[in-house]
This record gives C-alpha cells, structure tokens and sequence, in this order.
C-alpha cells in the first residue's frame, strides 16, 4: 500500500485519472498544472507533488523535492487533517476553499468552472489505496 503522496501513490493516481471517463468528459477544455501542498498539522515538513493536467488527461505527476523549481498554474494548500478529510469525502474541494480549509493560488475562476472536474478528481483518490 503506498505512503499517501510517494512517488508511488502519485503514479497511481495519475494513472487512475488516466484511465477515467468521467474526469476526461468533466475536463475536456481544461489546461493547468498543479502543485499541492500538504502542511503539517503540527511538527514536520510540508509535502509537495505536482500534476500536470490537460483535457482530461494527467500528463504527468511526480514528488517535488523543493517547490521553488515548479512554476504550477495552481497552487491547492491545506493541512494533513484537512486532506484526509477531502480523500474520505468529508470536505468538497470547492467548499473546503470557500470555508479557509484549502487555500488556492491561481485562477478561481477557471477551478469554479470545472467543479465537476475538481470533484471527480478528489473521487479518484479512493482508488488508490493509501497508508497514512
């Protein structure tokens, strides 16, 4: 069962958005990457992954070392807790950004136009088994 955001459980999840219907009809038109951030609830360091996503498709995703090197379109932030509250389907993506759970960098325009997109993503995390 792979740590939840190794290279090993982003390569999952990349390959479960790959082979999605539901998120290629959902984000046909949409063209950004992102990087996410999990933050500590308490000590220790953040975690960071990027995707790169395009019409549907995950191009790639991996661990990101030192999130200076990536230029994301998005930034999508938020603590541990929250995070396991969003892959259980407790918190919606676009409600946790709207009550301060998450934070956003980018266009929240363009992210409130593919909601649909937003959730099917958050859904296909239930695909890959995780250990916390």
């Amino acid at each position: 069962m792979p740590k939840f955001f190794s290279q090993e459980w982003i390569g999952e999840y990349v390959k479960a958005i790959n082979e999605s219907e539901d998120y290629e009809k959902a984000a046909k038109g949409w063209e950004g990457d992102f990087l996410f951030v999990v933050e500590p609830d308490e000590e220790g360091e953040p975690l960071y992954a990027y995707i790169d996503l395009y019409h549907g498709k995950a191009r790639k995703g991996f661990v990101v070392k030192d999130p200076s090197q990536i230029n994301a379109a998005f930034e999508f932030r938020g603590k541990l807790s929250n995070w396991k509250k969003l892959l259980k389907g407790e918190i919606d993506p676009i409600k946790g950004l709207i009550t301060g759970k998450f934070k956003l960098k980018g266009s929240m325009a363009m992210v409130m136009r593919y909601a649909k997109a937003a959730k099917v993503l958050v859904d296909l995390t239930k695909k890959v088994e995780t250990e916390w």
